[in-house]
């Protein structure tokens, strides 16, 4: 039998990268709530200005691959292709 896998996953709130929840990820305590980073970089534009990653309502993409990402996650729901 596999154990069952129980990693934790959450969205970098500056690249919208989807990360581990883990100690070796870069976080950030902002009114009582924990936010992880892909890097230290994004940690440091989310220091400076916390309330511009924070809205409840996401970036809009630009230009043609954007539209092409929105719809994308539109058709599938937002879930990451799955083999067989």
């Amino acid at each position: 039998m596999n154990a069952q896998n129980s990693t934790e996953y959450s969205i970098d709130p500056v690249c919208q990268m989807k990360i581990t929840k883990d100690s070796k990820v870069p976080s950030f305590v902002f009114r009582s709530e924990t936010f992880h980073f892909c890097a230290d970089s994004c940690r440091k534009a989310f220091m400076a200005d916390p309330e511009k990653y924070i809205e409840s309502k996401p970036a809009k993409r630009k230009g043609l691959w954007g539209r092409y990402l929105d719809r994308l996650n539109k058709a599938t729901g937002g879930k990451p292709p799955c083999c067989h």
